[in-house]
């Protein structure tokens, strides 16, 4: 395997933690459950989107800071795809905008209060597009 950084951010569910990252595009890589015979809790999971990756552990403690201490940054390919495609099913917290940075992006936050963005260098997206 070739060298990577992927970040493992703890949380109080990771079975639904997947499946939030499941419904928005993410694959399981693999996972980890205690007792699986006695129907025992998922403790970590490793999750993939394009070339990267991410990992969630137990742990975690709820937070109703209006931003975590980890931000995740997504690239993708066609952002105003995915900002359309996901805008009903997530809470967005920026729409799509150009940033001065020379990005196209859009922040969400997920199920743990983590923020993600997806964004894409803004001169290969093509003209400005409206907001979803």
């Amino acid at each position: 395997m070739p060298a990577a950084v992927v970040p493992m951010l703890r949380v109080l569910d990771v079975s639904a933690t997947v499946t939030w990252y499941q419904s928005i595009g993410f694959t399981v890589v693999d996972t980890w459950q205690e007792d699986v015979q006695d129907g025992g809790e998922m403790t970590w999971a490793e999750l993939s989107f394009g070339r990267g990756a991410v990992m969630f552990s137990t742990g975690g403690q709820a937070s109703v800071a209006e931003r975590r201490d980890v931000d995740l940054y997504v690239y993708v390919d066609d952002v105003a795809d995915v900002a359309h495609r996901l805008a009903s099913q997530v809470a967005v917290i920026e729409p799509l905008h150009d940033t001065f940075y020379g990005m196209r992006e859009f922040v969400v936050r997920d199920i743990n209060g983590f923020w993600l963005t997806f964004g894409q260098h803004a001169a290969s997206a093509g003209p400005a597009a409206a907001d979803p």
